[in-house]
């Protein structure tokens, strides 16, 4: 290698281990790959390492590293000519190296960097990718994992988003669909082959015009940061199909890019999140930031843990020492409540900013329009326990950008004292798994009577209206990627998890459901008949309680895993929505968009007041009444009859509790909503006087009354075991 006098201005470091590219200092900030005409500015965090480079890959393979020799609080930094954009490269990280401190440097192990905009490639398990020998962690393994781990990006992107505006929609007008960027598509027939599966995938007219049709407003994705699946599943053949094991938190995954993983999928993905804004949906991600895909301490060594394993990372709290014992090495010093190995350390600067960083980022440069928490109140914890004012939920509801997005909180994780429904605070809103279960409980029979679920159908105040929160604080769902599918939920009594290779040990076994007689797919009409109208009326609840309904993609046409209720390995048809229409449950697809028509038509179905029970003007009426069969309003004897299965629900809609955008007074249709769970018809006398005067029906599981029939105050009719009715005042 010829030397040349580097130019006066630039600081350069030459040929340090085999280098052969010019280094300039560069800076400290910001993080990651940073691109210019001039040069490639890389900056990683990493305090306690000796030594940090940077490596460079070719097409073929081929490594170049460059040693960067500045550091300033505790980010090593270099600016290098002439990589451009699309070129891979990693780090690798000296220093001390002793499991029983979490000190895990190791230079053999190509790092991912933590703030890189796309990675490429895949994980493959060797013993290389462990920086500790398997047969004894406590020697260290010096194999390179270069040939077996994927490689960060060099990115500029210089999308046009042009007039793009994130349609910001109220809580109250908010329908979620929680939605598989690949289920969603790989088996539908209207999506191009080579779309199916993608990003590009979904920002087909086939997919956006469906969901508008359906009638959802924003859209929930499973984890779409780069994520990889744990090295027993790969071992044994299979794939984390779901994505929780996140391991690049700016990062597009890069197997849902039609276009490449060398930076073309952050234009996809733009592209996607710029197509739904044009349908007038929102983009929801649901993000993983509790812990990573490097697992336990024992797990590989992927990114952080050969960087700063002991800032990302929350550590057991070590027993006192008893020096007359003679105590083994300590491995196992990870503290893990998320049941994935390890927890990530909210609580540590670098951790806290990193989140912060990965958030803004998905805001301002991808556009997204909010987030779901994975596990939040693992990310909560100070000194390990739940905190609501943690560094993390300050921050957030400080930060000019992110306390204006959507906040959804999973507001517990893996432990007993993790379980926090009801406490996050504002702008929070959480995912209300009690109403779930109360649902469920109901229309299978198993409801002590119908206190709880009015309770529920009203927002649930006993969770949320203590702290000053409005309805629209509960996510409201009856399933969601994690369960039995809604139609799955009215066919089985048990899980049927053997395929996931676990003897059907996995899963939950607390499922509430009903198979109404016969386990699994049956030809008999009757019980079919039975189970659909079962699927339509917890559709039909979930729609008209108030809260924000989450829908979870394919239970509106029936999507069946086979009894599967935890098909997190399942990358095929049993996870994939099947858009064939010969089985698809069209009809409870029909009530799911007539029920989140009406809501989206009548404020009186999405009230952002709770409701008060009396009347919303001097000389109105009640603004909420509970109904029974008889006619009558419910008394306290008929909320404690654990045998009462029917309730009617009466929502006045003239006027509204709260006033239009310009103070003036809402005024809207009543409506009557009546819930039949019980096995047997009902004969049902509807109020004559002021509450209901004439009617007419604009929503029917009951198989002898049909949508448009009118119905006049002080009249009778049956209503069908198990069934809704829904009757719209004239």
């Amino acid at each position: 290698m010829t030397r040349v006098t580097p130019p006066p201005d630039t600081a350069s470091v030459w040929n340090h281990d085999g280098e052969t590219r010019q280094v300039w200092p560069g800076r400290h900030f910001p993080l990651g790959a940073t691109w210019s005409r001039e040069a490639t500015n890389f900056a990683v965090y990493a305090p306690a390492a000796r030594r940090v480079w940077v490596c460079l890959f070719d097409d073929d393979g081929t490594e170049e590293r460059q040693l960067l020799t500045e550091s300033t609080l505790g980010v090593w930094h270099g600016a290098i000519p002439g990589v451009a954009p699309g070129r891979c490269y990693g780090y690798r990280a000296d220093g001390p190296w002793d499991m029983a401190t979490g000190m895990r440097f190791n230079a053999a192990k190509l790092l991912l960097d933590p703030y890189g905009k796309a990675v490429s490639g895949d994980l493959v398990v060797d013993d290389a990718i462990f920086d500790h020998d398997r047969d004894d962690p406590t020697v260290r393994n010096d194999l390179d994992s270069a040939a077996y781990v994927p490689r960060s990006v060099v990115v500029h992107d210089e999308f046009q988003w042009g007039a793009d505006t994130p349609p910001r929609r109220r809580w109250r007008d908010t329908v979620i669909y929680e939605m598989h960027v690949k289920g969603m598509t790989a088996l539908h027939d209207r999506v191009p082959e080579h779309l199916r599966g993608t990003y590009a995938g979904l920002a087909t007219p086939a997919v956006t015009d469906y969901l508008k049709d359906l009638g959802v407003t924003a859209v929930e994705l499973l984890p779409v940061h780069q994520f990889f699946s744990e090295t027993a599943l790969l071992a044994n053949g299979m794939t984390n199909y779901w994505g929780y094991n996140s391991m690049a938190f700016f990062a597009p995954h890069n197997a849902y890019s039609a276009s490449g993983d060398r930076g073309q999928q952050v234009t996809e993905f733009k592209e996607m999140v710029k197509a739904f804004h044009k349908a007038g949906l929102e983009v929801i991600l649901d993000v993983v930031y509790n812990h990573t895909a490097e697992a336990g301490p024992l797990g590989p060594t992927l990114s952080f843990r050969g960087l700063d394993d002991l800032g990302y990372y929350q550590r057991v709290v070590p027993p006192p020492v008893d020096e007359d014992v003679d105590a083994e090495p300590a491995v196992d010093t990870y503290w893990d409540v998320t049941g994935c190995g390890n927890t990530v350390d909210a609580t540590h600067t670098q951790s806290l900013r990193m989140i912060l960083d990965s958030l803004r980022y998905w805001v301002n440069e991808m556009h997204v329009d909010g987030f779901r928490f994975d596990l939040m109140s693992a990310l909560t914890r100070t000194n390990q326990v739940v905190d609501m004012g943690s560094h993390l939920i300050t921050a957030i509801g400080q930060d000019p950008v992110l306390r204006h997005v959507k906040l959804v909180a999973e507001p517990w994780d893996a432990s007993m004292d993790g379980y926090r429904v009801g406490e996050f605070p504002p702008p929070w809103i959480e995912w209300n798994d009690q109403f779930r279960d109360t649902m469920r409980d109901f229309w299978r029979g198993h409801a002590a009577g119908v206190r709880t679920v009015a309770t529920r159908l009203a927002g649930s105040s006993d969770l949320y209206a203590d702290d000053g929160r409005s309805p629209y604080a509960s996510v409201n769902f009856v399933t969601a990627h994690d369960g039995f599918t809604l139609r799955d939920l009215v066919s089985y009594n048990h899980k049927h998890n053997e395929a996931n290779g676990e003897d059907n040990r996995d899963g939950t076994d607390n499922n509430r459901s009903w198979n109404h007689g016969v386990e699994g797919e049956t030809d008999d009409e009757a019980i079919i008949a039975l189970r659909r109208r079962q699927a339509a009326n917890l559709m039909a609840t979930l729609c008209f309680s108030s809260g924000v309904p989450m829908l979870t993609a394919g239970d509106e046409r029936g999507r069946t895993q086979g009894g599967n209720n935890n098909a997190y390995v399942q990358d095929n048809a049993t996870s994939w929505i099947d858009w064939r229409p010969d089985d698809a449950w069209l009809d409870v697809y029909e009530i799911t968009k007539t029920a989140l028509r009406l809501r989206r038509e009548h404020p009186a179905l999405r009230q952002r007041h709770w409701f008060e029970g009396r009347p919303t003007i001097k000389g109105g009426i009640k603004d909420l009444v509970w109904v029974h069969p008889d006619g009558r309003e419910m008394s306290t004897d008929d909320w404690n009859d654990d045998s009462c299965r029917t309730v009617g629900m009466f929502l006045n809609g003239a006027p509204l509790r709260y006033p239009g955008p310009h103070g003036e007074q809402v005024r809207d249709k009543s409506f009557m909503i009546w819930l039949n769970a019980g096995h047997d018809d009902v004969k049902l006398t509807l109020p004559d006087n002021q509450w209901v005067h004439h009617g007419e029906v604009v929503l029917s599981t009951n198989a002898e009354i049909t949508v448009g029939t009118s119905i006049l105050a002080g009249s009778s009719l049956e209503l069908q075991a198990q069934s809704v009715l829904v009757l719209r005042q004239t």
